[in-house]
């Protein structure tokens, strides 16, 4: 049976995957405030500064604890903050974890160690460490599609018996994967989608909620598509996943978050601004952006 552990059960619903704006290079904070006062604004049950969306990556050790520190300011306990502290080097990942626990943050999200391709053991260690360095719920990222590894359902189980392991993150596409790991961790782990377009399936299998993309975009949709799942209402929430699903295709037509931002863009939320390696949308990309927002009624 897993061990005792942190309550998962106010990490549910739709979590938007912040965008972190910029202008002119530098981190838009102005503009960072004004998107987490929308998200609560209009119904999203969580927060994920600095994950992958957030290009955590190209942000410095100052600018990322800033972005999580802004958004655990103005959530102000509204709802939950998970901040990313995902690194491929384990004691950075513990130093991220250590300085979101300090800057208020409820939980950190944990990406799988990318690039160095560990095992399922080295994986295990790594979380290990992470767990037993800080107190704080942590939610496991698996997302082989950009870390190259893993994280087994066996694995997940053996995760799911760290003290603050709570949940995690699956953006594998696998849906099968959501009944393994119920029967693994128990039914009190917290399984979050990582994929917007399969998140209702996601939902009917035993999951709870997403860490979402599109709710950068059309956080009322998103989070009233995750409310109807919560109710057993998947007819309503299929009306409005058939309005969101070109959003999803579209913000994924070049490098995320690119798409993402461009379309917060055109909200008049942010500028459009990537960092490198990542570059704007192409004018082919920004309109199928406009074309998705236009369909799903944002524009």
């Amino acid at each position: 049976m897993p061990h005792p552990r942190a309550s998962s059960a106010k990490f549910y619903g739709s979590i938007p995957a912040l965008i972190t704006p910029f202008r002119n290079g530098i981190l838009d904070e102005r503009a960072f405030q004004t998107m987490v006062e929308r998200q609560i604004r209009e119904g999203s049950h969580a927060l994920v500064p600095c994950g992958t969306t957030g290009e955590s990556v190209t942000l410095s050790f100052k600018e990322h604890m800033r972005v999580v520190e802004l958004c655990v300011e103005t959530a102000a306990g509204k709802v939950p903050v998970i901040a990313g502290a995902g690194s491929n080097n384990t004691a950075h990942a513990v130093e991220l974890a250590r300085a979101a626990k300090d800057a208020g943050a409820d939980a950190v999200l944990v990406v799988a160690p990318y690039y160095n391709k560990p095992s399922q053991d080295g994986m295990v260690a790594h979380f290990a460490a992470i767990n037993d360095a800080v107190d704080i719920p942590i939610i496991a990222y698996n997302v082989p599609g950009r870390t190259v590894v893993d994280i087994s359902a066996e694995t997940m189980g053996r995760l799911a018996k760290l003290a603050n392991v709570v949940g995690c993150k699956d953006a594998s596409a696998d849906l099968s994967r959501v009944a393994r790991h119920r029967a693994l961790c128990g039914e009190d782990f917290s399984q979050l989608s990582g994929e917007d377009p399969s998140a209702i399936g996601f939902n009917a299998e035993g999951g709870v909620g997403c860490i979402s993309v599109t709710a950068n975009v059309a956080p009322a949709l998103c989070a009233r598509l995750q409310d109807a799942t919560r109710q057993g209402a998947y007819d309503a929430a299929r009306e409005i996943d058939d309005l969101l699903a070109p959003l999803h295709k579209a913000l994924f037509v070049e490098p995320s978050p690119a798409p993402a931002k461009y379309a917060c863009s055109l909200l008049g939320l942010c500028s459009d601004e990537v960092r490198l390696p990542l570059l704007a949308c192409s004018d082919t990309a920004k309109a199928q952006v406009r074309a998705a927002m236009t369909h799903a009624g944002l524009i």
